[in-house]
């Protein structure tokens, strides 16, 4: 696969998930590896933490507070979102316990307030998150963040794992193969209508 089509058809991926296929533990440590060499907005690319989840058990109890906090989520945001959308992430909220691999990146410390310092923070991670995504891709599996505990119940998830509580859990990703190997771009806007050259191009 080349690189532009990587890129622009790697999807987050909910429904098609493979739930009975086992991953790997070499393929994540491979993807980890080459997340490694993603840019870095900050200096805390080397103090990234990755924890795998593969146990059934904890899966189940990490999706049972994951589906907990989802709920309370819906009942605020599921009117404004779109329905389509909206079905794909209960799909995988519902049947999170059977993802085959659940993935946890942490950093230490606790999210900074000022923008500058956000900036910094989660600009360490948040690029390996996404080649992460994408070195998945080229080995036939699929993921999609589904970090719903984050609103209320970081700690729980950190108590069962053994998470110091002065690091930060960033997201939750579900990893498993897809069912679904080929994928096309998705419907964006034309980049006309979101780039301006100079100063802010839009009436308010």
């Amino acid at each position: 696969m080349d690189a532009l089509t990587l890129l622009t058809t790697t999807r987050s991926v909910r429904r098609k998930l493979d739930l009975e296929r086992p991953v790997p533990r070499a393929v994540l440590e491979d993807c980890l590896r080459i997340a490694q060499q993603a840019p870095a907005a900050g200096t805390m690319l080397t103090a990234q933490r990755w924890i795998v989840v593969l146990d059934p058990l904890l899966r189940k109890e990490i999706a049972a507070i994951v589906r907990e906090s989802a709920h309370a989520v819906w009942q605020r945001y599921a009117p404004q979102t779109d329905n389509r959308i909206f079905a794909s992430g209960r799909y995988l909220v519902d049947h999170l316990d059977r993802v085959p691999a659940l993935l946890i990146p942490c950093l230490p410390g606790r999210p900074p307030t000022r923008l500058v310092e956000q900036t910094s923070y989660f600009g360490s991670i948040y690029p390996s998150i996404w080649s992460f995504q994408l070195a998945l891709r080229t080995h036939g599996l699929a993921s999609s963040l589904c970090s719903y505990h984050l609103a209320d119940r970081e700690e729980d998830v950190a108590r069962l794992l053994g998470i110091p509580a002065d690091v930060t859990q960033i997201g939750l990703l579900a990893v498993g193969y897809s069912t679904q190997q080929e994928f096309s771009p998705a419907a964006r806007p034309p980049v006309p209508e979101i780039l301006s050259y100079d100063a802010w191009g839009w009436i308010r």
